[in-house]
């Protein structure tokens, strides 16, 4: 059943209202669904994104699109000071009813209302794909990242081999609103959800879009087969 949202197609608009009352309404259960639907390969992209950052405890780190807080709270184990913020108030709800330690603000990508040159790093997971401006979100992560500070973006992405996305695109059209509905009521969410991975740029493209951005060192690596694209990045020195 198909309720408690505005259509599919306003939402694909990616307007940040309806973008932020579909998560809202999926918020409760979002966790749960998100190990169903990747067969437990979140938390492995979780740890890779960790990793990746290569965070200092004597460091701050923005945590965008941190949804019910799970990614803060696996950032903040390396003692790094952690700001999660996301545009989803029931998500936000969730993150500081289950992680009260940590800082949660809520935050849209494209408008940081954030100082300038505020953090050594900075990420987000899965969340790049919803903004309705890729550039100005792009934009906004450089304007708060300290000079010679960095970015990893972990999204979801297109498999290079052939074979393995076509596959990957059946799952996507056929299995993940079906799994999605064994634990989420609003199952259109992750009709929307297939939608936009489908129609998500490929590893290259997104690189290029960072390098417009103004962002350097750009490079990216596959995960699970390039279902998962982990890209990162660092902010010129010169841009200060």
């Amino acid at each position: 059943m198909k309720e408690n949202m505005e259509p599919t197609a306003t939402v694909s608009d990616k307007d940040p209202n309806q973008v932020a009352k579909m998560f809202d309404s999926i918020a409760p259960n979002y966790d749960l669904a998100n190990d169903l639907m990747t067969f437990g390969m979140d938390r492995v992209w979780r740890r890779a994104v960790r990793q990746a950052l290569r965070l200092r405890p004597d460091e701050d780190v923005l945590d965008l699109a941190a949804g019910t807080g799970t990614s803060s709270a696996d950032l903040a184990t390396t003692g790094a000071r952690v700001v999660g913020g996301d545009i989803s108030t029931g998500m936000l709800a969730v993150a500081r009813k289950a992680h009260p330690e940590l800082e949660f603000i809520e935050a849209d990508a494209t408008n940081l209302d954030l100082p300038d040159n505020s953090f050594d790093a900075v990420t987000i997971s899965f969340g790049l794909r919803n903004v309705n401006d890729t550039q100005a979100a792009l934009k906004e992560m450089l304007r708060v990242t300290k000079p010679g500070g960095r970015i990893v973006i972990c999204e979801f992405s297109q498999p290079p081999f052939k074979p393995f996305a076509l596959t990957y695109r059946w799952y996507l059209k056929n299995v993940l609103g079906r799994l999605a509905g064994l634990v989420q009521s609003n199952d259109s969410a992750y009709d929307y959800l297939a939608e936009s991975i489908l129609a998500w740029p490929d590893q290259a493209e997104l690189s290029q879009l960072m390098y417009e951005a103004g962002w350097s060192q750009v490079g990216f690596r596959n995960l699970t087969g390039g279902i998962v694209a982990l890209h990162r990045a660092v902010k010129p020195v010169e841009n200060n």
